[in-house]
């Protein structure tokens, strides 16, 4: 009531009061709504700013991710590159490898038919010695001065008994039998030593044929050695291609594997 009072006293309308009482109500009102708003404002903005953080972080994680990625794929595709010269290094030995394995083929045939060849010579040879030797003891039984010289000999045992016999003769002393017995005696002198001299020469001759008999049969072993190394030294020869050859394939057919594995790898990189 005095308040009241005051107011008509004072001359302010007492509706202007209350309407200046419900603006200010209002303002505080609203005030206190902007205050809510802004803080709300701020929590919200605090939070924007925690997910902009986060998505900074996250972004330079990427970033870090897709550098890291691509640094990978450069590193896949040298890989690659890489891998296809090796391929292609792999297929040239390859190649180089099926080029040699084709000229060793080649090279074990001719040195298969060089020895073959080398074979019928030396079994030619060999029936050429043989017949040789069979026509050397054929003509060596038919020899005809080997029987000439037996007789000789024979001849000269006889004549030297006889001579014997006519010595112990001579002691008895008979005046024409010792002429005659002396000439006869002169005449076997005479002819034991012609007999000694063909028989000499015989032997000689002989002698002559045993030493060309020995060079031959020494020829023949110098022959047979010879021959003997050369089959040998064929048989290494032939030993070593065929060994070569096999390796060669074995080399071939790992690199061939190893050239596989690595298109399969750079088919399941790409």
């Amino acid at each position: 009531m005095s308040g009241n009072e005051e107011r008509k006293s004072q001359g302010v309308p007492e509706e202007d009061t209350s309407s200046l009482t419900d603006a200010i109500k209002q303002v505080a009102q609203q005030q206190l709504s902007q205050t809510s708003e802004i803080e709300k404002n701020k929590k919200v903005l605090f939070n924007l700013q925690n997910e902009l953080h986060e998505l900074k972080t996250q972004i330079a994680s990427v970033s870090a991710e897709t550098k890291e990625t691509e640094r990978q794929i450069y590193q896949q595709d040298a890989a690659i590159q890489t891998t296809k010269l090796q391929c292609g290094n792999l297929e040239n030995q390859i190649k180089s490898l099926h080029t040699e394995n084709v000229k060793l083929k080649f090279d074990i045939e001719a040195a298969q038919e060089d020895f073959e060849e080398q074979m019928i010579r030396y079994n030619e040879y060999y029936a050429k010695i043989k017949a040789h030797k069979d026509s050397l003891r054929e003509v060596e039984s038919k020899w005809s001065f080997m029987t000439e010289l037996n007789e000789k000999r024979d001849l000269v045992k006889k004549l030297k008994t006889m001579k014997e016999e006519l010595m112990q003769d001579l002691q008895i002393p008979e005046g024409n039998l010792m002429k005659q017995v002396q000439e006869d005696i002169t005449n076997l002198k005479d002819k034991i030593i012609t007999v000694k001299e063909s028989i000499i020469e015989k032997t000689c001759f002989l002698e002559e044929e045993k030493k060309t008999h020995e060079n031959l049969r020494k020829e023949i072993e110098v022959q047979h050695k010879r021959y003997g190394a050369i089959l040998k030294r064929l048989h290494c020869q032939v030993n070593k291609l065929q060994s070569d050859r096999r390796q060669w394939q074995w080399n071939i057919q790992q690199l061939q594997k190893t050239a596989a594995e690595l298109r399969k790898c750079i088919g399941t990189k790409d």
